[in-house]
């Protein structure tokens, strides 16, 4: 499926929540995100920017502030269709421009996409230097007790 617009990269809006849903839900099926109901999405829309391929989402994520000096990408995602374009580094390099506007330091992904995230300058630390905020989320993942997510910060 050849992209026929540029793509542009926005806050997202109250219109996009369903085809972010969609999204979302096509990577909690694979196992590979938490799944999110459309009112948790609503609720945390400030915090997400959208990729559109014209008035298609086709990529999203999350910048959301765990303490005064640091903010976690979450809900990063990127449809089938537009993968290998670049679109999830553009996302992850908005939100950490976005940190830095708001003055936090560092920003902390939890991963399995070490590679990528290493190409976006993060760098994996050790989860047990996190703070207790961190690990707010995880009481509800299925995966807690064997959590082999990595751990990875961009100092900015």
């Amino acid at each position: 499926m050849g992209m026929t617009t540029a793509v542009t990269v926005r806050k997202a809006k109250i219109q996009d929540v369903d085809q972010m849903l969609e999204i979302i839900n096509d990577y909690a099926q694979m196992g590979l995100m938490l799944p999110r109901t459309k009112l948790s999405v609503c609720e945390h829309l400030q915090s997400y920017l959208i990729a559109l391929d014209g008035d298609q989402v086709i990529g999203m994520a999350g910048l959301h502030i765990l303490w005064e000096d640091l903010a976690e990408i979450r809900s990063l995602a990127v449809a089938e269709s537009a993968k290998g374009m670049g679109i999830g580094k553009q996302l992850v390099l908005s939100l950490v421009e976005e940190a830095e506007r708001l003055g936090i330091k560092r920003v902390l992904s939890l991963t399995y996409q070490l590679e990528f995230f290493t190409k976006c300058d993060f760098q994996v630390v050790a989860k047990e230097t996190l703070p207790q905020k961190v690990w707010k989320d995880c009481i509800h993942c299925p995966k807690l007790p064997m959590c082999d997510e990595i751990a990875m910060i961009r100092e900015l």
